[in-house]
């Protein structure tokens, strides 16, 4: 409540006719107002900036190692900040590095493509117990079994190419949607199902706008974690299956003891990741944007 209210009910309380008013401050004119500024474009930059002092710090650090005490062998293995901005470079200028990119991301893409069936199914579990009952003991004997173990019998099932990649990431993708569907359709609030029944919806309708619905924002959650786990899978996967990929990469630049490529491939793998949960997150905010869950 303002000053101005304050005083305004203090009057019709009293029952007088006037009330004293506060004198005004020296030297302020009567047209004279104080307003707060928003923050200007200077201080969001800042804001920014502070947020990547530390990984400056760690390169300034990384770079006086490198040119102080490492000696000269120990700077092939690890090398300057500055010699692996050149090799990127190259590989950015030669398209190297693109094309090995484009590959990972094609085989993720089609991988998740597939890995959103567990969708479905995970509505299914989680709505009907029978269901449920027959699918989880299946479920819980090969989920813990890690995407990497299967690399060998997919090599043999597939051969060294996209099928056995993409194999393997839908693996890494599968599961994590799996259990955050399931989790987030026994968590929707029953009255709101009682609700829409009450009011003649049917099961699909109850299902398609009410369970969905609800269910999404640990969906979501599902999708983030599944698209990491399956970037991670995929670049392992292309270390001993692939002809091409950034895990093809490092491992190529390994056998040629090019530790800056090595390198140059773990920065983009990291980046390429980042940039893929920050994508899922501003589509969610955008989709969901009643879920307090997704926007913290």
């Amino acid at each position: 409540m303002s000053q101005l209210d304050t005083m305004v009910r203090e009057l019709a309380n009293s029952g007088k006719s006037s009330i004293d008013i506060p004198p005004r401050p020296a030297g302020m004119s009567p047209s004279t107002v104080t307003l707060p500024l928003p923050p200007g474009a200077g201080a969001v930059l800042l804001a920014r900036m502070k947020r990547l002092s530390l990984p400056v710090l760690l390169l300034a650090a990384w770079q006086l190692i490198n040119m102080l005490v490492l000696d000269e062998t120990t700077r092939m293995l690890l090398p300057a900040p500055t010699v692996v901005a050149i090799a990127a470079w190259d590989l950015v200028a030669t398209g190297e590095l693109f094309r090995h990119l484009f590959d990972s991301l094609s085989r993720e893409f089609v991988a998740f493509s597939w890995a959103l069936t567990a969708i479905p199914i995970g509505i299914a579990m989680g709505w009907w117990k029978p269901v449920h009952d027959q699918l989880d003991s299946l479920v819980e004997i090969l989920r813990p079994i890690p995407p990497l173990a299967w690399i060998p019998l997919s090599i043999l099932w597939f051969g060294i190419g996209d099928m056995q990649n993409q194999f393997i990431i839908f693996l890494g993708i599968f599961f994590p949607i799996l259990l955050n569907t399931i989790t987030g359709v026994k968590g929707v609030e029953l009255n709101l199902v009682r609700a829409a029944r009450c009011l003649g919806a049917g099961e699909g309708a109850v299902l398609r706008r009410v369970v969905l619905h609800a269910a999404l924002p640990q969906i979501v959650t599902g999708i983030r974690i599944g698209l990491g786990v399956g970037w991670m899978a995929l670049v392992a996967a292309e270390l001993v299956g692939a002809s091409s990929g950034l895990g093809f990469m490092i491992n190529d630049a390994r056998t040629l003891l090019r530790t800056d490529i090595v390198i140059v491939g773990m920065i983009t793998i990291g980046l390429v990741g980042l940039a893929l949960d920050l994508l899922i997150r501003e589509i969610s905010h955008r989709m969901l944007p009643w879920s307090r869950s997704l926007h913290h």
